[in-house]
């Protein structure tokens, strides 16, 4: 990565980063995108550079989290691993690559991205967009889960787990357990969470799977 690039990421990240701590703030409709460029240092139309939309602060494609990175984990998995697993080795392996690549910074991502979630929940129309937005990895996780089964992409086992591990994943930040450990959970507070999320779906998949005659 060019020196350009990374501090065209790092000026994408501050963004969107002071972007939802204003959002929870102020408010999502009351906040705009001069607020955001100020508090951020930077013009306007730099902010609308890299987010067009006010709504691409919250459901850019680019997070960490994208189903973009997971496709490409699950494609790459090593011969015999299951994709729940996968999944669950590529949420820890980010989780721990976000603490050392952005040591200086990660508690202030971890804090954002509670305060994200937490923004998301108490409006309709924002949990209606971050339903869709994991559609897609809702349907990359399914097919992958079919072929380790060597059953349709659509049946109803896969559906049912993928979408259990992946609304479980969305919905990590306003369980009990989370909201309990404080506005700035750390990345271990998080992996052991997504390990229940992760053994949750990985039961249930158990339990409605019929293994072939």
């Amino acid at each position: 990565m060019t020196r350009h690039e990374r501090r065209r990421q790092r000026t994408r990240a501050l963004i969107r980063e002071t972007a939802w701590e204003l959002f929870v703030a102020h408010g999502y409709d009351a906040t705009t995108i001069k607020a955001i460029a100020d508090a951020a240092d930077v013009a306007p139309r730099t902010v609308t550079m890299h987010f067009p939309a006010k709504d691409d602060l919250l459901f850019a494609d680019d997070d960490y989290f994208g189903a973009d990175r997971l496709e490409r984990r699950l494609t790459a998995r090593p011969a015999g691993q299951q994709a729940l697993e996968a999944l669950r080795h590529w949420m820890v392996e980010t989780i721990d690559d976000i603490g050392s690549s952005r040591a200086d910074r990660a508690d202030r991502y971890w804090h954002a991205r509670a305060q994200r979630a937490r923004l998301i929940d108490e409006n309709d129309r924002l949990r209606g967009l971050a339903r869709a937005s994991y559609s897609p990895m809702e349907r990359i996780l399914a097919a992958a889960i079919a072929d380790d089964l060597h059953v349709e992409p659509d049946a109803l086992g896969p559906r049912l787990a993928a979408t259990t591990a992946v609304t479980g994943l969305r919905e990590l930040y306003d369980s009990h357990e989370a909201r309990s450990l404080g506005p700035q959970p750390t990345g271990g507070d998080l992996i052991r969470l997504v390990n229940e999320v992760v053994d949750y779906a990985i039961a249930g998949l158990a339990a409605v799977t019929v293994e072939p005659a």
